[in-house]
């Protein structure tokens, strides 16, 4: 019975879930904590037609899709020119490998997340994913949605000199909260502050709170 396959797809599923949720309450008393750069990778590859000219970042340009972009093109936009953001950067998940978190997928296998954007602002670091409005219920950007809300809680657990003094905070952003906030003139840290994600301690509620 175990070699059927809707059976295998189940068990693997159960205890990929259950080893990711014992991982999630191991308790570290002393962390041990390496810095990476982005600037470890010194030049990013890419059309000028699809990327834009930025001076907040540590490259000259940044890329943006071809297909599809217009959502994360706005956004670097509107960060360039926003008085609140004090520095931001494209995430490249084929280059910088180390920006990347673990998570399950909805099949229970085992994948690597990367957020679209690092955002410095008001003494706070952004991890923000911009996604269409369709996108946002997606049962596996609810899964990455879980997994990066950790691992920000996991990094502010640390002494502020492992990171840099700043909060670090997961902004999931839906084109709508996005347009609407910028078409009205708020500034981009005021609106991270307020799409910021965080843990529900506790378990009754809602997994996640703004």
């Amino acid at each position: 019975m175990l070699l059927i396959d809707p059976v295998t797809e189940h068990i693997i599923k159960v205890w990929a879930r259950s080893i990711l949720e014992a991982e999630d309450t191991v308790v570290v008393a002393d962390a041990e904590v390496t810095h990476r750069r982005l600037s470890e990778v010194p030049k990013l590859a890419m059309r000028e037609s699809s990327s834009l000219a930025v001076e907040k970042a540590i490259y000259l340009r940044l890329p943006y899709p071809s297909r599809n972009g217009g959502l994360e093109q706005a956004f670097m936009e509107t960060c360039e020119r926003d008085a609140s953001v004090d520095a931001f950067c494209k995430i490249n998940e084929q280059k910088h490998t180390f920006a990347r978190l673990r998570y399950i997928k909805e099949d229970g296998l085992p994948a690597f997340y990367s957020p679209d954007f690092f955002v410095r602002a008001g003494g706070n670091v952004y991890l923000v994913e911009t996604k269409a409005q369709g996108q946002l219920t997606s049962p596996n950007v609810i899964r990455k949605r879980k997994a990066a809300v950790a691992w920000c809680d996991r990094i502010n657990g640390l002494a502020a000199e492992h990171r840099d003094g700043s909060q670090w905070h997961y902004v999931l952003l839906g084109e709508d909260v996005f347009y609407g906030w910028r078409d009205k003139g708020g500034s981009v840290g005021d609106l991270l502050s307020y799409a910021k994600l965080r843990p529900v301690q506790d378990q009754s509620q809602a997994k996640f709170a703004f």
